[in-house]
């Protein structure tokens, strides 16, 4: 079973590259995030066309996830439990083929000590609780997606220049840590410990792309069940090099049956 996750920045923008893509990476799920459109106004015929089921969350203009699926997609939830009046479309999970399964767009946060940071700290904490109680059912599970979190200075090209940002500061790693340390892997790292320019974001402004100045901020993080089930998790450049490109690049994971 191959999931993707994959912050689209705009998916009817990007449509003929997420088509393409699918084509030849043929995973059997794909967890969206930045779809940035109304829920009625997902591209869900198009995506049929290419053999996927689709659910999507969306909002007009901006944030929205989706999981796109070759499988029956269950039992969906619309965000976090106690959202309380957060109607902003950013949690989406489902159960496929016995996997529980979340696409994830975590809120920025800039600017530091705005109302912004605030929200991002209170959502890590909802997410938290959440994924606490999702693991007591021993069951896989999969939470995916654009975290905008930096986890540590491997990840940034320039650690210096990032750590007044939202992503990169203290208390954001911090409480990404708390999620991870539920006992929780982050499968990249996992597998990967060492590697280097494993970016997953690429700026459009000043070279960035050219230039490798990236941040990974696209995440698996697998419980028990899921970890044990893990083959393999790498990073799919290929998309960001093409034209119209998202500023991110998908992420792949793998899981034996």
């Amino acid at each position: 079973m191959r999931i993707a996750t994959w912050n689209v920045n705009s998916v009817r923008a990007r449509m003929p590259n997420v088509l393409e893509w699918l084509k030849q990476a043929k995973p059997d799920v794909v967890l969206l995030q930045e779809i940035k459109c109304e829920t009625q106004s997902f591209p869900a015929l198009e995506f049929e066309g290419a053999g996927y089921k689709s659910h999507a969350l969306g909002q007009k203009s901006y944030n929205g996830v989706a999981i796109l699926s070759l499988h029956p997609v269950e039992n969906v939830l619309e965000h976090l439990p106690e959202a309380g009046d957060d109607v902003q479309a950013r949690y989406l999970e489902a159960t496929i083929k016995g996997v529980r399964v979340a696409s994830i767009y975590l809120p920025n946060g800039n600017p530091m000590g705005s109302e912004k940071y605030d929200y991002k700290l209170a959502w890590l904490k909802r997410l938290q609780k959440h994924a606490a109680a999702l693991l007591t059912d021993e069951k896989p599970v999969v939470l995916g997606g654009d975290y905008n979190v930096i986890p540590e200075a491997v990840d940034v090209y320039n650690p210096k220049a990032w750590e007044n940002d939202a992503l990169f500061h203290p208390r954001s790693r911090a409480a990404f840590r708390e999620v991870v340390q539920l006992g929780y892997t982050e499968a990249f790292r996992a597998l990967h410990p060492q590697k280097e320019h494993a970016y997953t974001f690429w700026d459009y402004q000043a070279g960035s792309w050219q230039q490798d100045n990236g941040l990974r901020i696209d995440h698996f993080l697998l419980s028990p069940e899921a970890a044990d089930r893990t083959t393999g998790c790498f990073i799919d450049r290929t998309p960001r090099g093409k034209e119209k490109a998202s500023d991110h690049t998908p992420v792949m994971l793998e899981l034996r049956d």
